[in-house]
């Protein structure tokens, strides 16, 4: 591959015609004493690489950020969305940020700089905040399971049982258990083995996660293993649940229309039958069913007007648990797709930790390999969002109306949007038919808040 560039030698003159040679970008230097310099090609590959891995971890950290503060702030503003499901979302996305704040900057660093840059007990700080808002993360998930299975699965007792002080009482459980395989065994040095604390404390610009067998199946059967077999179970449950009780409301909903249909045929012969009557009676007859309210024009119209209102009422609940039934359907969808993700995110990351744990020295992995996988698992905060705004319609329409209010704050609003007339700069003198009327010029006013 050859080039045309200018690049400063190792003497500090120009240098051009460059050309690739393997991996060394060797350059003729065109002084005048003719001497031969050459720039290492990696330096170049290393800082585009650099660039690039900056650019992308950026991007997920911001949207991470971003992206939750939205959830968060759409369900406090919008009526519709203050459901104790939602209890729960909020309360992820606070722990999606907490991610995104407290632990991707610090990996991001390591791996910019490729050494910790930080203190020792900054080391541990970050450790236990990674572990921590993971685990909160798949706790929150695994709640949000258990929600929707009493919704579905338990529908008459789930306003008893899911109560807003019992949702609070698990979430306070969700937040303070992780503390337990987070802070409180890093802090004290029970997660690793001596010899780690020992080359820690002789290098300390080294933050290097290196724990025991113990603390490596504990923590993952806490954080991820244990809490994912519940989810999966759940949602198989709610999978079975929902498509039997599809298959009920969807033949009641037949029944009905069968019933209202031949409710219409027996009004409809009899209606004929009382009008024939009518007709080959004498006027004595008529005026005995008149006055008996059978004729022709009076009891078939009652029997035409009451019975299918008497039938639209009894197939209205079959209609309403129908609809009912299909939005705690689509949330389950929902939060399934985001259980989903986070398992599609983590699961690499918890195979490896576990088996490289319990390998050892025998399984060796490289560095890049769990570079990735830390940065998978992170993307899965920044995913949650995404998955609301896609796949339910209410979150949708609440993240469309935030940023509508976002961006029109503090713009000059119409004084005279949605009324009548046009937006006069100044009082105006209208006459008509003798009469005259003073129409005054409203103010401009700006918008420095966004209706609820």
């Amino acid at each position: 591959m050859q080039g045309e560039t200018a690049i400063m030698g190792e003497s500090g003159e120009l240098s051009t015609n460059g050309t690739w040679v393997g991996d060394m970008w060797v350059t003729a230097n065109t002084s005048v004493d003719g001497t031969v310099d050459s720039v290492s090609g990696p330096e170049w590959k290393d800082l585009t690489v650099g660039i690039v891995k900056g650019v992308c971890m950026a991007v997920i950290i911001v949207c991470a950020v971003l992206g939750n503060l939205l959830v968060v702030v759409s369900v406090v503003r919008h009526r519709r969305l203050r459901i104790i499901t939602n209890y729960f979302v909020v309360s992820l996305a606070i722990a999606d940020i907490l991610v995104a704040l407290m632990a991707m900057p610090f990996n991001a660093s390591v791996e910019l700089t490729g050494r910790w840059l930080f203190s020792y007990r900054m080391c541990d700080l970050w450790n236990s905040f990674d572990v921590f808002a993971s685990t909160v993360s798949i706790l929150h998930l695994c709640s949000i399971s258990i929600d929707r299975y009493y919704a579905i699965v338990r529908p008459l007792e789930y306003p008893r049982l899911m109560t807003k002080g019992r949702a609070v009482i698990m979430l306070c459980h969700v937040w303070l258990a992780p503390l337990v395989i987070s802070f409180l065994p890093i802090f004290m040095g029970w997660y690793t083995t001596e010899e780690h604390l020992a080359e820690r404390a002789a290098n300390p610009s080294r933050c290097i996660f290196e724990v025991n067998t113990t603390y490596a199946v504990v923590s993952s059967s806490i954080s991820f293993w244990m809490p994912c077999s519940v989810m999966v179970y759940m949602y198989y449950r709610i999978y079975l649940e929902a498509a039997r009780q599809e298959r009920i409301m969807h033949r009641n909903t037949r029944l009905s229309s069968a019933s209202q249909a031949a409710v219409v045929v027996s009004n409809n012969s009899t209606n004929t039958t009382i009008t024939t009557a009518s007709a080959g009676t004498n006027g004595v007859g008529s005026d005995n069913a008149g006055s008996l309210g059978l004729g022709s024009g009076g009891s078939g119209r009652r029997l035409m007007a009451h019975r299918p209102s008497s039938d639209t009422q009894e197939a209205t609940p079959t209609k309403n648990n129908l609809i009912k039934l299909k939005r705690e359907r689509k949330a389950a969808r929902t939060l399934g797709i985001i259980m989903g993700a986070f398992i599609v995110c983590w699961l690499p990351f918890f195979t490896w930790y576990v088996t490289i744990t319990l390998c050892g020295e025998a399984c060796p992995c490289p560095e890049i390999i769990v570079s990735i996988l830390f940065w998978i698992g992170y993307f899965n905060s920044m995913l949650n969002p995404a998955i609301y705004a896609y796949f339910n319609r209410d979150f949708r329409e609440a993240f469309r109306r935030t940023l509508q209010c976002v961006f029109r704050c503090g713009r000059p609003v119409d004084p005279w949007r949605g009324q009548l007339g046009p937006p006069y700069d100044s009082d105006l003198c209208l006459q008509h038919n003798g009469h005259s009327t003073i129409v005054k010029a409203k103010a401009r006013r700006y918008s420095t808040e966004c209706g609820v």
